[in-house]
């Protein structure tokens, strides 16, 4: 009788190994992706995708509006790719007033046209605060440019700018 349920228990347990695999096997595989954002004082940055296999890091400086993004190179380790904007005309804001940003990245395949101005697959989010707009940015993107070895200096792409709060913020003192 103990025979039997050792043999038993191995069955299941071999069983129950093979269904775990054959369900690994075959369930879809979905990338996780992970962004992070931080802010000190008059600085933003944040990452997000721009290829399966690279990010850039957005750089936000609320005193002047420059919106920056660099990329390391997969194959030297380095800071090869560059971009620059400057966002207080979009979103309206009069630098004198005390800006006060938020920034995030989001995921939207926005592939269109041809490959060498296809953006990247992460679209950066600038929000102002006293105004209540938000603008949304984008990075000009082609591996093959980023795999060329030399550096590369471009600007982002502006895709649009909303209204998100009707009513005036007025500032503290």
């Amino acid at each position: 009788m103990r025979h039997v349920l050792k043999h038993q228990r191995a069955t299941l347990l071999v069983l129950g190994m093979v269904a775990g695999l054959a369900v690994g096997v075959l369930w879809p595989r979905t990338p996780l992706q992970a962004v992070a954002t931080d802010r000190y004082e008059n600085f933003a940055i944040a990452t997000g995708p721009l290829d399966n296999d690279v990010e850039a890091l957005y750089f936000l400086d609320s005193v002047t509006g420059d919106l920056t993004a660099v990329v390391l190179s997969t194959q030297s380790g380095k800071f090869n790719s560059f971009y620059k904007y400057n966002i207080l005309n979009d979103l309206g804001v009069d630098p004198s007033k005390n800006p006060r940003f938020l920034i995030t990245t989001g995921i939207a395949d926005l592939r269109r046209g041809s490959a060498r101005l296809r953006p990247g697959l992460s679209v950066v989010y600038i929000a102002e605060l006293t105004t209540g707009k938000v603008g949304a940015y984008a990075l000009p993107w082609a591996r093959e440019r980023h795999n060329a070895g030399k550096p590369f200096v471009g600007t982002f792409v502006p895709l649009d700018v909303a209204q998100l709060r009707t009513t005036a913020v007025r500032q503290q003192q």
